[in-house]
């Protein structure tokens, strides 16, 4: 399994980030998720279990596509982010704009 480049797939209504994402390649992923989320109609669930990366790059993709799920009234919800993400998104003061990521609901 050549986990190099990093996808995201939609599956109905879930769109699955798998690999590992870095500066290098995270511009392209984030296009091929835009294409996803300008395509999609309702909630759309971001599944992150796949991610092997956690990273500030990874943030901003994320926060790319929430504000344009937001410009498109496609509202996204995170799940399966790594406790490392999680933990990440949190010290950037990020975790409450990304839904499910903040763990004090």
């Amino acid at each position: 399994m050549n986990s190099s480049r990093p996808v995201v797939t939609l599956e109905g209504s879930v769109m699955k980030v798998a690999g590992k994402v870095d500066a290098n390649t995270v511009l392209e992923l984030r296009k091929q998720g835009e294409k996803l989320v300008s395509g999609a109609k309702g909630l759309l669930t971001v599944d992150l279990m796949q991610l092997e990366t956690a990273h500030s790059v990874v943030l901003s993709m994320l926060m790319c596509w929430q504000r344009l799920g937001q410009s498109k009234q496609v509202p996204l919800s995170f799940e399966g982010a790594s406790d490392r993400l999680q933990s990440l998104a949190a010290l950037s003061n990020l975790d409450a704009q990304l839904p499910g990521f903040s763990a004090h609901s």
